[in-house]
């Protein structure tokens, strides 16, 4: 919601209005509200959402008005439609707000969850759910599985109505098209409300119990916990993520020829990944590699890397000491792992000749093998601001030439195999340093511009015939 526009500030009052229709029937004399069932279930949504804005816990603790859905949904099984409406607002009020306007945002957050909660409480009362939940008495359990059914039709509608409450405000607030702003919340809701609502209902059971509430805290605790994990896998996740984007980006900055080189060379490693069988945590660690095998340039003398004439001797020595230098920065990073062999020895061949150590055969790391063909692919593919980039059969043709002294014949096979089976779309080889229209697939291209024929060079990568820039000693 941005600067709350006009819109937006008169569809939260709307809601607003409805959230207090809403609740209203509970408070009324004579309504028959279970006030202590209403004040346990509001205590305890209260206390998962307040530890977030507790300076102790550092932010850590990462429920924000959503990740205790199935308490929500528990108080929509055990009261009725407005006392369970009741149950989302002080800790929906008191949640963190991390984006102004603050008391917007609050005011929304509860606005939207009562609506949800009476909806979902309303469904679940008149498919009867409230009789299959047993209770206290001598002989009331559970009526599994009719119990289902009421608790997964309410779930759903949680889910429904949240999604269309998220998507008009964003209609509202952004301007939005209705179906940019429905479309991915309603296809994505179904499945995790659905979960929601079995926990919900797990925790009823234990609630309506001979044990009583208490006996619900054994499905609250460890679903407190499981959100925590979770959501700090997440958060380091980003930080991985944000961690490697900064570091391609100062490469980027640096080196114009190479620009989004690190992100196709990245992609064509998981294409031979997956050809080669690789597991997901594995293969996850191979695309990091693939996007920072050239960080080390980081290092390298900006007028280096852009000289437009020919190398001298030194100029080339300083060049293959981008390895190391990648080495050394990633070094403390630890979520990289085999990544930090792949960046130091992705320029070594097959048949010893490579750089910085000179290494050969499966001494050569698998994750550098898989780098070092990707490195070249890419090269060869890319346009340049010296020549066309190649038709993606030559490429693999030469990659083909190459392999046994130069690359590892496995992952070329790998490469080809997966070209074969998914292509090369124009969005992935695009230009280095400008944009000239490419087919979309690069099978079956039209005439290309002839271009020198292409040698292997020192670096470890496929390069065209000589030609004025630095880029061929990359």
């Amino acid at each position: 919601m941005g600067a709350t526009r006009g819109a937006a500030r008169a569809y939260i009052l709307l809601a607003t209005v409805g959230a207090v229709l809403c609740v209203l029937p509970a408070l009324r004399t004579g309504a028959g509200t279970p006030w202590a069932t209403v004040g346990l279930l509001t205590g305890l949504y209260l206390a998962c959402e307040l530890p977030e804005r507790c300076p102790c816990f550092g932010g850590s603790v990462p429920t924000g008005a959503g990740s205790f859905f199935p308490l929500l949904l528990a108080a929509s099984f055990l009261l009725p439609p407005a006392a369970a409406a009741l149950v989302a607002i002080p800790g929906s009020l008191a949640g963190r707000v991390e984006t102004p306007p603050a008391a917007a945002r609050r005011v929304w957050r509860a606005a939207r969850l009562a609506v949800t909660v009476w909806a979902a409480s309303s469904v679940h009362g008149l498919l009867g759910g409230a009789a299959t939940l047993g209770g206290t008495g001598p002989g009331r359990t559970p009526e599994f599985p009719y119990a289902l059914l009421p608790a997964c039709a309410a779930a759903l509608v949680f889910g429904l109505v949240l999604a269309v409450l998220d998507g008009s405000v964003l209609v509202a607030a952004e301007r939005l098209p209705l179906r940019c702003a429905w479309g991915g919340l309603l296809t994505r809701s179904p499945g995790p409300h659905l979960v929601h609502g079995l926990a919900g209902l797990m925790m009823a059971v234990l609630w309506r119990g001979p044990y009583g509430p208490l006996s619900a805290l054994i499905v609250l605790l460890p679903m407190y916990i499981s959100c925590w994990a979770f959501a700090q896998y997440h958060r380091e996740h980003a930080a991985h993520r944000a961690t490697i984007r900064a570091l391609v980006q100062a490469v980027d900055i640096k080196d114009t020829y190479t620009r989004g080189h690190s992100e196709r060379v990245g992609r064509a490693c998981v294409l031979m990944a997956r050809e080669l069988g690789m597991d997901r945590g594995r293969l996850e660690v191979l695309r990091f590699a693939g996007i920072l095998h050239d960080v080390g340039k980081l290092g390298v003398p900006t007028r280096v890397l852009r000289k437009d004439g020919p190398l001298t001797p030194e100029e080339r020595r300083v060049i293959e000491l981008h390895p190391e230098y990648g080495h050394e920065i990633v070094r403390g990073i630890g979520f990289l792992g085999e990544a930090r062999a792949a960046i130091l020895h992705h320029h070594e061949r097959l048949d010893g000749s490579g750089y910085p150590y000179g290494l050969s055969g499966r001494a050569i790391p698998e994750f550098a093998r898989i780098v070092a063909v990707a490195d070249a692919f890419d090269a060869m593919t890319s346009t340049r601001s010296y020549r066309r980039g190649r038709p993606v059969p030559a490429a693999l043709e030469e990659l083909k030439r190459c392999a046994g002294t130069q690359f590892d014949p496995r992952m070329v096979w790998a490469l080809v195999r997966a070209l074969d089976r998914h292509g090369w779309s124009a969005t992935t080889v695009v230009t280095a340093d400008e944009a000239i229209p490419r087919p979309r697939r690069e099978e079956a291209p039209g005439p290309a511009a002839p271009a020198p024929a292409p040698v292997a060079d020192g670096s470890g990568q496929i390069a065209p015939g000589p030609q004025p820039s630095a880029e061929r000693h990359r």
